[in-house]
């Protein structure tokens, strides 16, 4: 059999490699448009910052290594330009030239290419992406060659991980996202920490705000912003997002949506023998059941290996699974990482959930170092199922979201959460994790014994978990159950502070001062306030409690909505 594969990276090379394995007869021949095959693409902006010191080490692979080691006819710098479906042939441009090249099996994995917005000057020799070694290295001789400013546009996950690498070599950075906050898909409760984070490092955020022209200048660029701003750049990197890079194919007749590329649940396209995989395919989402591309490495290096083993094992293969998106990236000294759904595709879903905040600590907080987690997950309203979770931490956070994807994927509910057996140490986790936590909490507000109020409702916002409960302190008391002096130093207006082990002994004031109005409680992040909810249940209030506390609250509303003692 003779297996052509277009693209050389993460879906094609596992493609490649799982083919061989189950074949060793079998002609294998990779198309690179790079000059780079089997590159790790997520340490580019490392290697900018300097913590991956040698170009070589981002190459995992050669066309040389892979003959010897797996006998795979690897070809970089060819670009495929043509398909021939009916005729199972590919054009191919290489440094030789054109040729057709024949095939049985032809598997597609071309990736994607960086979008760029209509804006004027991006011809500007100082304009970078950062999508292979190539670019890489030119940042990297940028700043080199004594770069001093660099404006990156788009506050993604590689735009903030280029940020950071620049700021690490010295630079001043500007990071420009037209996106109300930066990690576009991280809620906002979360993202405000990031920007902090971001800040404190000493890049410049302008988050809500477009990148309008580039002044090409002689000395330096220009970036002009939407907010009138002016921010001068020796090198700009690209970094607002990618496009599926499909156009040979789809003009060859392979089905596409939106210009990603349509597949079965074995990665075949409409056309006979002829698979994609990768950042040009459209996933089905496992949470929600909407159909786009997802750009990771991982998913995209199992699909790749399952094609192969449809090729060769037919209806043994495994399916390949929809994704559930888990990414990470470091910011500074925090961690900020997703899986699942989050708050915005849920409800464009239109599925009805519970959200929950809370903050604990990474470790028991008896033990040295114990620091906060900031986690904020979505359950499926009456049945508790795990729709999605995001965290933001300076430890633990890839241990719990990793957990928390495993049982996406397993489909766990709520109570599951809580019967989970996980590793216990005072130096690793506590004896209730935070992932139990999750489903502790979760399993109270499904079953009644919680009722919560979101911060997003205070003076006539929305609820964060669906449905709209305005908390207006003319129409409700917000009963504030932290300490005086925790009190003092920042509250909500209007609001009426009980410490919570005085409660029991105040009831008669706080219901003189409710006058059968609903009570909202809160208190930092949400633990007394639970505590202070079931009393006041229990004594017949209508109580809910804020979720994640002023903790939470103040990353959504910000400092002005807050008043200080005299």
């Amino acid at each position: 059999m003779k297996i052509v594969i277009v693209g050389g990276v993460a879906a094609g090379m596992s493609a490649a490699a799982r083919a061989r394995r189950l074949s060793e007869h079998s002609e294998i021949v990779v198309f690179e448009r790079g000059e780079h095959v089997s590159f790790a693409n997520c340490g580019l902006p490392y290697y900018v910052g300097g913590e991956i010191e040698a170009e070589q080490d981002l190459l995992l692979h050669t066309p040389q290594s892979l003959r010897a080691s797996l006998d795979l006819d690897v070809r970089v710098n060819h670009e495929v330009t043509a398909l021939d479906a009916t005729g199972k042939t590919v054009t191919v441009v290489g440094p030789s030239g054109e040729e057709r090249v024949s095939y049985e099996v032809l598997i597609l994995a071309p990736g994607a290419y960086a979008t760029k917005p209509p804006i004027a000057g991006l011809d500007s020799p100082r304009v970078r992406t950062l999508r292979t070694v190539g670019d890489a290295v030119a940042l990297r001789d940028r700043v080199s060659s004594g770069a001093r400013k660099a404006v990156v546009l788009g506050a993604g996950f590689i735009g903030i991980e280029a940020a950071e690498a620049l700021r690490m070599q010295g630079l001043h950075v500007d990071l420009v996202e037209f996106a109300p906050h930066v990690l576009p898909p991280l809620e906002n409760e979360l993202a405000s920490t990031v920007t902090a984070e971001l800040r404190r490092l000493g890049i410049e955020v302008h988050d809500g705000t477009a990148a309008e022209a580039i002044e090409i200048g002689e000395d330096h660029d220009s970036v002009l912003l939407s907010d009138g701003r002016r921010l001068q750049a020796d090198l700009i990197v690209l970094s607002v997002g990618v496009r599926p890079d499909t156009a040979v194919f789809e003009a060859a007749g392979v089905a596409c949506e939106r210009g990603a590329i349509v597949v079965d649940e074995h990665g075949q396209t409409n056309l006979p023998q002829v698979y994609a995989a990768g950042d040009a395919v459209v996933s089905v989402d496992r949470v929600t059941g909407a159909q786009r591309p997802v750009a990771l490495a991982g998913p995209a290096n199992r699909a790749g290996r399952q094609i192969a083993d449809h090729v060769f094992l037919g209806a043994k293969a495994r399916p390949l699974p929809s994704p559930i998106g888990t990414a990470i990236v470091r910011v500074g000294e925090l961690t900020a990482a997703m899986t699942g759904a989050n708050r915005s595709a849920l409800e464009q879903a239109g599925i009805d959930f519970h959200t929950l905040h809370l903050h604990p600590a990474q470790h028991a907080g008896y033990f040295p170092g114990a620091t906060p987690l900031s986690i904020v997950a979505h359950i499926r309203s009456g049945d508790g199922l795990l729709l999605g979770a995001q965290a933001v931490g300076r430890e633990g956070v890839d241990k719990r979201i990793d957990v928390l994807a495993t049982a996406i994927r397993a489909g766990m509910t709520a109570e599951d959460l809580i019967d989970l057996d996980l590793a216990y140490s005072p130096v690793y986790g506590s004896a209730k994790d935070p992932v139990n936590m999750i489903g502790m909490i979760a399993s109270n507000v499904l079953d009644g014994t919680l009722k919560l109020w979101y911060a997003q409702q205070w003076a006539g916002g929305e609820a964060a978990g669906g449905t709209v409960d305005i908390v207006d302190p003319k129409r409700v008391l917000v009963l504030d159950v932290r300490s005086e002096a925790e009190f003092a130093g920042l509250h909500l207006p209007g609001a009426l502070n009980v410490p919570h082990t005085e409660l029991r002994q105040r009831l008669d004031e706080v219901h003189e001062a409710a006058a059968g109005r609903p009570v909202r409680v809160l208190c930092a992040s949400g633990v007394r306030s639970h505590i202070a909810n079931r009393v006041l249940v229990q004594a017949g209030f209508d109580s809910a409690s804020l979720s994640g506390g002023m903790k939470t609250a103040q990353t959504v509303l910000g400092a002005e909505a807050f008043t200080r003692a005299s």
